[in-house]
């Protein structure tokens, strides 16, 4: 499936501000805010950390799977898509991100 089908499927993120992502020595490493050009990741890595409890390499090849069309091309074009060569590198390095969700106000 395409992307924006796979987003049909994940639990909606109305109720998200953002998300924290934080490495293992406890430092906040990234953010994803409800916003557009970020909404879809905000979902993907939500779902992720909802199934997984936590996003590390068997997450990250999930979300891989979710972005779809949107891996190849950030294969093909490091920097393109910054979420998804996160995605990436926590394969690449077996790390593994805690998830803090920012509830909206």
């Amino acid at each position: 499936m395409a992307f924006a089908e796979n987003l049909k499927q994940l639990p909606g993120v109305s109720h998200l501000a953002a998300i924290e992502l934080i490495d293992a020595q406890g430092a906040v490493v990234g953010r994803i805010e409800n916003k557009p050009g970020q909404a879809g990741s905000l979902a993907v890595y939500n779902h992720l950390a909802q199934l997984y409890g936590a996003i590390g390499p068997d997450a990250a090849s999930r979300g891989l799977e979710l972005y779809a069309e949107h891996s190849e091309d950030a294969r093909a074009n490091p920097g393109k898509h910054p979420n998804i060569d996160r995605l990436i590198g926590l394969i690449e390095r077996n790390e593994t991100l805690r998830v803090k969700q920012a509830f909206a106000v």
